[in-house]
């Protein structure tokens, strides 16, 4: 028998009879929640020969929780995916999915799954694709004929479902993968890059099926590049670097602890950096013409510094001791640091 590893993640396949197919438990309803936890990973190592691809990642994800899975490439998010998914074994540790071992069918059962790269039979229409993914899935012929025109329309693609799969763009593809990932009313959703294909209005068509995924009580991890994205739908994130968790939490946690003043001067020399240290944390020092003709002259062009500071009230303090300096000052900004700020500043300073 050969198992089959996408969309839904457990079910044997070996004849081509509709009986064959396993079923859950409960057709065409989302099993009922629990009390345990969508996901529970604790210590997980992953390692290929001499290569380290996770050490000691632990992590919790609740059920109605949209969490964001963050990390440079290479960091180990496809390979934590994969332990998920019970596509590959941890060398260490456990993982475990509404309190089942993800090895566990039942668990699998569960689990809705939309890979960052897929390939789907072309020669299909979208509705006989799906049609497909529902037999393996194990929703009856006339749940199928309700659920397919439903998630259809979810996805936007109403009235496409006869096309076929050959004809569609690569966003059009990107929301029959959201379909599919979605048909069997799974209690938990893995999306790995499902912006990435999409325009801004289905980017915006993303946002609001996972925020309905979350109200009706699915629990969605979320893997994406785009940090505007998770900022705008997750409830928590994790960085991931190098294998490891290097920062986790609700994202006003993360984001949002720490104000900034960003600043525009005419030089940053020690002294004045040194001078800016006392009174918060300069978190990054930017040439903007670097790059550009007669880049590498600070004092001819401008110079923005990115201050970490306890309170933003200590701006007019800030603003005299770079005169004091004899430094022009260009601009001051008082904000906030974003996700993606966090992000940066983790990960180079890793690399540092």
């Amino acid at each position: 028998m050969t198992e089959l590893g996408v969309g839904s993640l457990t079910l044997d396949v070996g004849r081509s009879t509709e009986q064959t197919v396993a079923r859950p438990a409960s057709n065409f309803e989302r099993p009922t929640s629990n009390s345990a936890p969508a996901i529970v990973a604790r210590g997980l190592s992953k390692v290929y020969g001499r290569k380290v691809a996770l050490h000691d990642l632990t992590l919790t994800v609740q059920p109605g929780e949209v969490f964001g899975f963050l990390g440079p490439n290479g960091a180990g998010k496809t390979t934590t995916i994969k332990i998920l998914t019970g596509l590959v074994n941890a060398t260490a540790g456990e993982a475990s999915i509404f309190g089942q071992p993800v090895s566990d069918r039942r668990a699998r059962a569960r689990v809705g799954y939309l890979p960052e790269h897929f390939r789907f039979h072309d020669w299909l229409t979208g509705a006989s694709l799906l049609d497909f993914h529902g037999r393996l899935a194990g929703l009856s012929a006339p749940e199928r004929r309700a659920r397919i025109p439903e998630v259809l329309r979810l996805v936007g693609l109403a009235g496409r479902g006869d096309d076929k799969v050959r004809g569609y763009s690569k966003g059009m593809q990107q929301r029959l993968g959201l379909a599919q990932a979605i048909l069997h009313r799974p209690s938990l959703v893995l999306l790995d890059e499902p912006s990435s294909a999409l325009d801004p209005v289905g980017r915006r068509e993303v946002r609001d099926l996972i925020r309905q995924l979350r109200s009706e009580g699915v629990a969605v991890f979320l893997n994406s590049h785009l940090l505007g994205e998770v900022e705008m739908m997750c409830d928590r994130v994790a960085i991931v670097d190098r294998g490891r968790v290097v920062r986790e939490g609700r994202l006003a946690e993360v984001v949002g602890g720490v104000p900034e003043i960003r600043l525009t001067v005419d030089r940053a020399d020690a002294e004045l950096l040194a001078a800016l240290g006392r009174l918060g944390e300069v978190l990054h020092v930017d040439t903007p013409e670097a790059g550009s003709a007669g880049a590498g002259r600070a004092e001819a062009g401008r110079v923005e510094i990115v201050l970490a500071v306890s309170d933003l009230e200590i701006a007019p303090t800030v603003a005299r001791v770079i005169l004091g300096q004899g430094v022009a000052l260009y601009g001051l900004v008082p904000a906030r640091r974003s996700l993606e700020d966090v992000f940066v500043s983790l990960v180079e300073g890793r690399e540092a």
